[in-house]
This record gives C-alpha cells, structure tokens and sequence, in this order.
C-alpha cells in the first residue's frame, strides 16, 4: 500500500505540472512552481534522495502528468519462461523495459526481446496492463503502467550487453531472484496462466 506522504506528493506534482503547463499568469506559475519545488522537499525528506536526483526523475516532464509505460515480454519454451540477468541489480525478469514513443506496443516488445535477450518473437496476446505501484515494490513517486504480452519464440541467441549478463529458461517451481520492481512471482504466474488458457481474458486494474 501507497504511503500517504508519497501520495501527497505525487498529487502536489501533478497539480504543479498541470498548473505550469496551462497558465498564463506570472503570479500563477510562480506559485505552482512552489508547489512542485513542495513535492520535491517531501521525497527528499522521506527518502534521503538528493533534490537533484529527484527533480531530474520526478520534475523532467512538461504538460499534463501521465503515467509511463512499462512493457515486459512472456516468452516460452516448453514448459519454462525466458528471464534476464538484469546487470542494474544482478536479479532477474522477463525481458522489457521502458517503452519508446516512436514504436507500438508490439515493436516495442520484438524490440526488447532482440536487445535483452537476443531473441526473436512475435507477439501474440495481451496478458495484462498493471498499476505498477498496487503490485510492486518499491513504490515510485510517478505512475507507471506495466503492460505484460505474450509471444511466441522463434529462434536467437544470447549475447551479453550492456542491460542483461545471462538468460535463462525457468519453471515456475524454481524461479531465480527476481528483480520485483520489474516483476513479481505473481506476476510470472499469471503469465503461465495467460499461456496455458486461450481463452484467458487481459487483467486490468
């Protein structure tokens, strides 16, 4: 669960950025500009984060506030799932990262699998779009979609690079360390699920 602090100030940004985005008046912007630098003051508080840092992760963005977009892809083979080494945190998850805004959900996903994986897929079914923060930890003071698609593996091999070190094919009984911020048991688990049903319908929150 969301603690109340972080709440506050992802609500507080929101607000600025809206009010940065959308006003005209000097005396106006000046006060929402306040406000953000408020929001900046609660994380650096609660989190010990330099207000640099946040206000290059949390304050980079103009405009009305929207959540980014996470993509992640279930791939394969027999009756185990393909995961990355990630080399951030020497855990693991399936392929994925951000998504580019030049590219659609499914080229993103081909995209992610061929660069973390060395893998070519097709995508093939939606398994889910999460709310990041009701499912994994930690929380983050930006909303983030995490859109998980199920594909079909066609052939490739691993090459080691400058985001992943090792892949690996994994049942679900004997999963790695997970990089939970990226992906949970459960969530692997729900992938299974999407893959053993055809008639599975995409879970949304």
């Amino acid at each position: 669960m969301e603690e109340k602090w972080l709440s506050w100030a992802k609500q507080l940004q929101s607000i600025a950025q809206a009010g940065l985005a959308y006003s005209k008046d000097k005396y106006d912007i000046e006060r929402f500009q306040q406000i953000r630098n408020l929001s900046v003051d609660i994380l650096n508080e609660y989190t010990g984060v330099s207000k640099e840092k946040i206000k290059d992760l949390f304050c980079n963005e103009i405009g009305y506030q929207t959540p980014k977009v996470d993509i992640r892809a279930a791939i394969f083979k027999e009756d185990k799932i393909l995961l990355v080494k990630e080399s951030i945190d020497g855990c693991w998850s399936m392929p994925g990262g951000w998504a580019e805004v030049n590219l659609s959900i499914k080229e993103n996903i081909i995209k992610e699998a061929k660069e973390e994986a060395g893998v070519n897929v097709v995508p093939k079914r939606l398994i889910a779009i999460l709310d990041r923060n009701k499912h994994n930890e930690p929380v983050t003071p930006y909303g983030i979609y995490k859109i998980f698609v199920l594909c079909q593996l066609i052939d490739g091999v691993f090459e080691e690079n400058i985001e992943t070190e090792e892949s690996g094919f994994f049942s679900l009984m004997d999963l790695p360390p997970l990089s939970v911020g990226r992906n949970t048991k459960a969530q692997i688990e729900m992938c299974f699920k999407a893959r053993l049903d055809e008639n599975f319908s995409a879970i949304f929150d």
